[in-house]
């Protein structure tokens, strides 16, 4: 069947942000104006079209990326709204993998805040184009300048400002287009939102813009070298050029294109969708993906019809009405519904039932779909989160997500027993739609312990468990995820030599244990001299020495991490050698070496962000000194101060509530994983003497 839309109309994006920096509101305006819905939902009433989740509706949050589809100038614009909190960063994570570009929304008053960064490193880890938004132009405080400075200073981006505001806070009236130096005038009554006009640039603001425009100029010199001579030539730059140059320096992450505007206000939403056309990417604009082929050498796909088919699973959903939908996106070639696919992650083939575009929860089946879209498949049955489909005769396994550790673990219990069953089906399913989420049985307790990436993102598990799976499950007391290291680098021997009646088991190893950076995870390097162990032994006992380390140190039992095993001697025999002995081997000296290099016990600490008024601003520092917390800075914004703070996680339970008490319900935080650091003496002591009462 031929294309009806050139693979280059087609614009797969996603929207990210910081929370409450106004992505779900933007996104229904994008609905509103590109004509998918016939009315404006908002995210305060619980009606808009991406929040479709009961949980959702009811926080005012967005918990789920939701997918849908819109056009604006001819173009296909896939877009994906992602949560802006940080407990389900995993949603960003997976829709950044997928797509070409994105669009950044900024609060013109907060600025650039903790998941602001968060989310544009989880972009720049994807090489992902952006463009940004200084939404809330209208909000008393609005201060887009700072926000162009926190970008440069916190994200080290180049923004291209292409707007400037007219009027500011309530009086914010339009915006000068610098590509075109014109007006852009909203009226007042919103009767009709799409309503603007183009008006001749004021003479009011003919200074302010030459200057805004010749500093767009000078920031683009590092994208096309001429532009910088011919202006100081004196020889007009056409806003054409200047888009071109844009295009260009946005698809090389040389610049962001800013935009500003007021979503709520319905002001500046459709110049932005005109930036999501001519700045951001469509598929046949990045580079070909990169994959793996069963050899293990690099290949690639171009964004093409005619190419082999491949495909990546980045999200699992289950639909009350159709079931299973596993969500891809197809990177080249055509899928059909019917087709045979291959999982070359997990040698397995699947069947494709039905392909479906997702508007939201709501769905249009389609017959086919073709590179550089973006669906849903029903009747995958073993793939999960990260796998490659793709064509059995040309096979390729493309890079997977990034998935972060969780933090925080909680026990949970059902309500009766004649639900045990239930609730273990139920969790299972959940932990296939998310990564983040992690489900174990302790082995000393019986009990089941969900892992995940905070507070809230167990509270919403849950809720889900009750409404979606009718089960209902009581919650222990939140446990920290601890870790362990160790302090000094030590040489150890690993023997595991056993006699028995008929082979023996034969295993000698030399150990180094270093200490690495925090961050650092774990490391196996062989350093052996002749053969003194084979090499096909090496892996042997790297595989032991880091599933021991993975099982807990010597400490508090608690795995271990930053650290770095070096295999350098040892011994073998001919005979009675064997991998599994090696294994053995490996594992038996790490655990001596973590007896003898100064274990330490490590716990989560969280960036904290807290916003307060003025008055307030002493409770909340002695609290959070109260907390273990370290200030790290004070600042000031339009009347209330900002602390910034290192919390230890352990801390940090029921902060919310604490600090809605202290503060009168008028301050507000943002909290996110920081890092991992040593923990004080005495909190050590007390968590190992709480891990063994637990486990009595």
């Amino acid at each position: 069947m031929a294309r009806k839309l050139p693979i280059a109309n087609t614009r797969n994006i996603g929207i990210i942000a910081h929370i409450d920096a106004g992505k779900t509101t933007t996104s229904e305006r994008i609905l509103y104006y590109t004509g998918v819905s016939s009315k404006i939902g908002e995210v305060h009433d619980g009606q808009a079209v991406m929040d479709w989740m009961e949980q959702e509706q009811e926080r005012g949050i967005t918990i789920t990326s939701a997918a849908t589809t819109c056009f604006w100038r001819d173009r296909r614009i896939n877009i994906i709204d992602t949560p802006g909190h940080v407990d389900f960063t995993i949603e960003v994570e997976r829709s950044l993998r997928v797509l070409d570009g994105a669009v950044a929304i900024f609060c013109s008053v907060g600025g650039v805040q903790p998941q602001s960064e968060t989310v544009w490193r989880q972009a720049d880890r994807y090489h992902v184009p952006r463009i940004a938004f200084i939404n809330k132009m209208d909000r008393l405080g609005s201060d887009y300048q700072k926000c162009l400075k926190e970008m440069t200073e916190r994200l080290s981006a180049r923004p291209a400002l292409l707007q400037l505001p007219m009027g500011s806070e309530d009086k914010f009236e339009g915006l000068i287009d610098l590509l075109e130096m014109r007006a852009i005038v909203y009226p007042n009554s919103l009767d009709d939102p799409t309503k603007f006009e183009y008006k001749p640039l004021p003479d009011s603001y003919l200074s302010e813009a030459t200057a805004a425009r010749t500093n767009l100029i000078e920031t683009l010199a590092d994208v096309d070298e001429d532009l910088i001579e011919d202006f100081l030539e004196g020889r007009e730059v056409s806003s054409e050029r200047l888009r071109a140059i844009l295009r260009r320096g946005t698809i090389e992450l040389k610049c962001v294109p800013v935009f500003l505007g007021s979503a709520f206000k319905n002001k500046g939403v459709q110049p932005l969708l005109d930036g999501i056309v001519d700045f951001l990417p469509s598929p046949v604009d990045i580079k070909p993906v990169e994959g793996l082929t069963p050899d293990g050498s690099t290949t690639s796909r171009p964004a093409d019809d005619a190419a082999p088919f491949s495909a990546l699973t980045f999200k699992l959903m289950s639909d009350p009405y159709v079931g299973h939908l596993t969500f891809l996106r197809i990177y080249s070639g055509v899928l059909k519904s019917g087709d045979q696919v291959y999982n070359s992650t997990r040698e397995k083939k699947e069947k494709i039932g039905r392909l479906l575009k997702m508007h939201a929860n709501k769905r249009e089946e389609i017959k086919e779909a073709e590179a550089g879209d973006i669906v849903a498949a029903v009747g995958l049955k073993t793939s999960a989160t990260g796998d490659t489909l793709c064509d059995e005769r040309e096979p390729l396994i493309l890079e997977r997500l990034h998935v972060p550790e969780p933090v925080i673990h909680i026990a949970l219990t059902p309500k009766s027993k004649d639900e045990r069953d239930k609730l273990g089906q139920a969790l299972a399913k959940l932990a296939s739609e998310d990564p983040s989420f992690r489900v174990r049985t302790d082995k000393e307790t019986g009990e089941t312990v969900i892992s995940g990436m905070g507070e809230l993102h167990l509270e919403i598990i849950v809720d889900r468990l009750l409404r979606e799976f009718k089960v209902g499950a009581n919650l222990g007391a939140p446990q920290v995820a601890y870790r362990e290291t160790i302090t000094k680098t030590v040489e150890v021997e690993g023997r595991h030599v056993r006699q028995t009646g008929g082979r023996g088991q034969y295993g000698h190893v030399w150990l180094r244990l270093e200490p690495l950076p925090a961050g650092g995870g774990l490391v196996y390097e062989t350093a052996v001299v002749g053969g003194t162990v084979p090499k096909e032994y090496h892996s042997s006992v790297g595989e032991g020495a880091l599933e021991a380390a993975r099982k807990g140190g010597v400490r508090g039992g608690f795995p271990v991490t930053d650290l770095k095993v070096t295999l350098f001697d040892g011994s073998f025999h001919e005979v009675d050698s064997s991998e599994m002995a090696f294994a053995l081997a490996g594992s038996l000296g790490l655990k001596a070496g973590l007896a003898k290099a100064g274990s330490i016990i490590l716990e989560p600490i969280m960036d904290l962000e807290v916003v307060t008024p003025e008055e307030f601003v002493g409770d909340v520092i002695g609290d959070l000194n109260a907390r273990r917390a370290r200030v790290n800075a004070l600042e000031s914004l339009a009347g209330t101060r900002i602390v910034k703070a290192s919390a230890p996680l352990a801390a940090m339970f029921g902060y919310s509530t604490e600090l809605r008490s202290k503060t009168q319900g008028r301050a507000t935080f943002a909290m996110q994983f920081g890092s991992y650091q040593s923990c004080p003496e005495n909190v050590a002591q007390e968590v190992i003497a709480l891990k063994e009462a637990r486990n009595k």
